[in-house]
């Protein structure tokens, strides 16, 4: 046992090794399809679903007793669970991954773990893996897999807090009970990476503790050492590789390289019948190119019944999100974050080499756009997923003055998207601004 041991430890500290020695290159290809895939689907499905109440959080906050929260189990069937219909929709919306909850806060896993009876395939009539299928069938479209992972589990009963009344111990004076918890946390951890070869890992619930306690680094380090090239989002306590802003939409570009807002549709997370604040598509369309525009990702969440059926109003904007998506392909996959604000009145985005402006439009044009500090000579305007070239005209270009012209760009009604129109504004090279303030007279 104790060679065991011996061999994990020496197998841990070489990955913490090569994971220190990661190039900066290495990372840029390792996060290449995460930066260019722009759009993935939340999944939030558990028993949660069976009364449509908040996802473990009702029993935390005292709002549904824990006895009670739990005989939802009885009713979580997943009778009309369709793993390829799920994916059908998922690449119809544009989504380029999805990301399934596993493991909420509840402890309910839906794998077959072998840590814990709570799992749906001993605890609910569902009596089978639901996280297999959904791999393979995301695999099968040519889709990136994304697994969800709570890091605490408030069913567990070395877990410290039961609910946020209900305290059961503290780590530090009780260190053993606390690493039998992390024990059981990296074997279901552990049971992931290797029945699932997930290609993203999404954690969640890192706030109770820092990363000492959590021993995040080892986390990171057995992760690497089952699925080398996973992507981990921040909530590892500093050991992620982007930022997860949840439902409130940045103002200014976020400072980390890669991130992504994860955002409801609803109000809710998961299935929640009562709750019909669902965002339009519009709405939902424009917040994607706010992030598209300042090179973040957005995942737009979902929340099946607890048969496994999607919700048709969620569904329906699935569908109306891909018909935009697919329209406007190429101003959505692989663009970059675009010009600060100021230049354009609206989201803007740029291609890989920064030789294509790509322009959102959220409102129907009062009178021409402009386009404002661009020193580029235009080549062409024209309207992304239409095709139709468009007209400019340029104003204020002094010959004596180094600050470029307004740039007027006339608009049909006929060409406008029902939802955001895209231009496309192709420079001769790179994208050249002008930042400064303006100046005098100097000659005339």
């Amino acid at each position: 046992m104790r060679t065991v041991h011996v061999a994990i430890f020496v197998l841990v500290c070489c990955t913490l090794h090569a994971a220190a020695q990661e190039t900066a290159a290495a990372r840029e290809r390792r996060m290449q399809w995460f930066q260019d895939a722009k759009l993935g689907v939340f999944i939030h499905w558990g028993i949660y679903a069976v009364n449509g109440i908040d996802e473990s959080w009702s029993f935390y906050n005292g709002y549904i007793s824990y006895d009670d929260y739990m005989k939802q189990l009885q009713g979580f069937t997943a009778a009309d669970y369709d793993p390829d219909a799920w994916a059908d929709i998922i690449r119809e919306s544009g989504a380029r991954y999805a990301v399934l909850t596993t493991k909420h806060h509840d402890g309910v896993a839906l794998w077959p773990t072998q840590a814990s009876g709570l799992n749906v395939v001993e605890a609910t009539p569902a009596g089978r893996d639901l996280v297999g299928p959904f791999c393979s069938a995301l695999r099968k479209r040519g889709l990136k897999t994304g697994l969800y992972f709570s890091q605490l589990d408030w069913s567990h009963p070395d877990y410290p807090h039961h609910t946020r009344i209900q305290k059961r111990y503290d780590p530090l004076d009780d260190p053993g009970r606390w690493n039998r918890f992390l024990t059981f946390q990296k074997r279901q951890l552990s049971e992931l990476c290797h029945m699932f070869q997930p290609d993203l890992l999404w954690f969640d619930g890192d706030w109770d503790y820092g990363a000492d306690l959590w021993q995040a680094a080892d986390q990171r380090a057995l992760i690497n050492s089952l699925v080398p090239n996973v992507i981990v989002n921040s909530r590892l306590n500093g050991y992620g590789d982007y930022a997860t802003p949840e439902q409130g939409m940045p103002v200014c570009r976020p400072r980390d390289r890669w991130w992504e807002l994860c955002m409801t549709m609803n109000d809710s997370w998961g299935y929640q019948p009562n709750d019909r604040t669902y965002k339009t598509p519009n709405q939902i369309i424009r917040l994607f190119t706010e992030c598209i525009g300042m090179g973040g990702n957005l995942l737009l969440d979902i929340g099946p019944r607890a048969d496994g059926t999607i919700p048709p109003e969620q569904a329906a904007i699935l569908k109306e999100t891909g018909r935009w998506t697919s329209k406007h392909a190429e101003a959505v996959y692989g663009v970059r974050a675009g010009i600060p604000h100021g230049h354009f009145y609206g989201p803007t985005a740029l291609s890989p080499d920064s030789t294509i402006l790509y322009l959102y439009l959220h409102h129907l044009p009062n009178g021409p756009l402009v386009l404002k500090g661009i020193r580029n000579k235009i080549n062409r305007i024209w309207v992304v997923g239409n095709g139709t070239k468009l007209t400019w005209d340029i104003k204020m270009k002094q010959y004596w003055s180094s600050v470029p012209g307004l740039v007027y760009i006339d608009v049909p009604e006929r060409v406008l998207d029902e939802q955001v129109t895209v231009l496309a504004v192709l420079l001769q090279g790179p994208v050249d601004l002008y930042r400064e303030y303006g100046t005098g007279i100097e000659s005339n």
